[in-house]
């Protein structure tokens, strides 16, 4: 289990936020959050996305939106940077996220949540280990960062795939007043990757972990 700080400077952020705006502002995005909510759980229904619950905490308002980045929710590494099933070393891809918040009065946010990794030795990979980066970050919902942090996946492969369940918890996010909600604030995750790697997420090329044919028995 991780554990991490992640403060964010919410007392001077949301000072000018007043309760009846914060209200109004809870209002809608309390109904964006059910939208979303709904529209996530018919999608990884189609989707057959494995789930990982986490026991429900007392809140007194909306949690963070927790997501994957799109840019960076898959890792993909190619021998010589030629792009083909047949050259990929190792790969991974976040294949499954849930999160809970709790926060009460004025107290701050604290939000964990459980990674769910699927990861892949390619045809090109030289060795059964593998440690992966991925990092957790903190963000003032729309713009930029407040606080991000990084962790080691290490690996170890029994076969061609591997899939490790990571559970964070002591994302701490301070808040201005009782009037700050959760909405506020966004919680990304992603994978540690490579200006050539996230632009090949961003077209939308994919390499499942299990791509590519396994290596040739050379006797």
């Amino acid at each position: 289990m991780r554990r991490l700080i992640l403060l964010a400077l919410a007392g001077v952020m949301f000072a000018s936020v007043t309760p009846a705006m914060a209200q109004s502002r809870r209002g809608d995005e309390d109904r964006k959050q059910e939208e979303a909510s709904r529209k996530k759980k018919a999608r990884d229904k189609e989707w057959n996305q494995p789930e990982a619950p986490l026991p429900a905490l007392r809140n007194a308002g909306p949690c963070p939106y927790v997501k994957v980045l799109y840019d960076a929710g898959r890792y993909i590494e190619f021998a010589d940077n030629k792009e083909s099933a047949n050259t990929v070393v190792y790969s991974g891809e976040i294949q499954g996220l849930s999160s809970a918040c709790e926060y009460k009065d004025d107290e701050p946010i604290r939000v964990s949540m459980e990674l769910l990794f699927g990861l892949g030795k390619g045809p090109k990979a030289t060795a059964n280990r593998k440690t992966y980066r991925y990092w957790v970050a903190v963000t003032q919902r729309n713009t930029g960062v407040i606080a991000k942090e990084y962790f080691d996946l290490p690996v170890t492969f029994d076969g061609d795939r591997a899939m490790v369940t990571e559970k964070i918890e002591g994302i701490v996010i301070p808040r201005a007043d009782i009037g700050t909600s959760g909405a506020n604030f966004e919680v990304l995750v992603g994978f540690d990757v490579t200006p050539q790697m996230a632009e090949f997420n961003r077209d939308g090329k994919r390499f499942r972990v299990t791509a590519g044919a396994p290596k040739a028995d050379s006797n």
